[in-house]
């Protein structure tokens, strides 16, 4: 393994955990919209999120499996991660979101993220990376067409 090799696959690494990043926050959105978890929303970000790497990221077929896998894993984390930040910004008054993800420090957002995620959670976040990965591996093996 090369150098250059290297730094490749962690930038493939650090793009699909970007990309996961911004799919828990667009994911956030219908949640805030309608007021409850949506943890279903992990099986389509799954195959969205693997559309993307095969496309932008990485072709090789078991390399965007698994870096779809992390993006989903990444997007239904933080998609909590946020819900907990935005519970505790409705209840307090006077103090902007970003005003209290820094009050309330990282930590203690994980751990409120951590007490709430369920089976049903987990559940549905295992069927999100195994449509990731599915995708991934059925992306990878097509035949790229050519600009013409």
């Amino acid at each position: 393994m090369t150098l250059r090799h290297l730094i490749d696959e962690c930038f493939a690494l650090f793009c699909a955990a970007m990309l996961g990043l911004a799919a828990g926050a667009i994911w956030l959105l219908p949640t805030l919209f309608l007021h409850r978890q949506m943890p279903w929303m992990a099986i389509p970000i799954g195959w969205l999120l693997a559309n993307a790497i095969c496309q932008w990221v990485h072709k090789r077929a078991w390399n965007a499996a698994f870096l779809a896998s992390i993006a989903t894993v990444v997007a239904t984390l933080y998609v909590h991660v946020l819900g907990a930040a935005t519970t505790l910004w409705e209840m307090t008054s006077g103090y902007g979101l970003i005003g209290v993800i820094h009050t309330a420090g990282i930590p203690m957002l994980l751990d409120l993220a951590r007490f709430g995620i369920g089976s049903r959670d987990i559940a549905y976040c295992a069927g999100g990376i195994i449509v990731a990965v599915l995708v991934a591996l059925r992306l990878s093996r097509k035949p790229q067409r050519t600009a013409s």
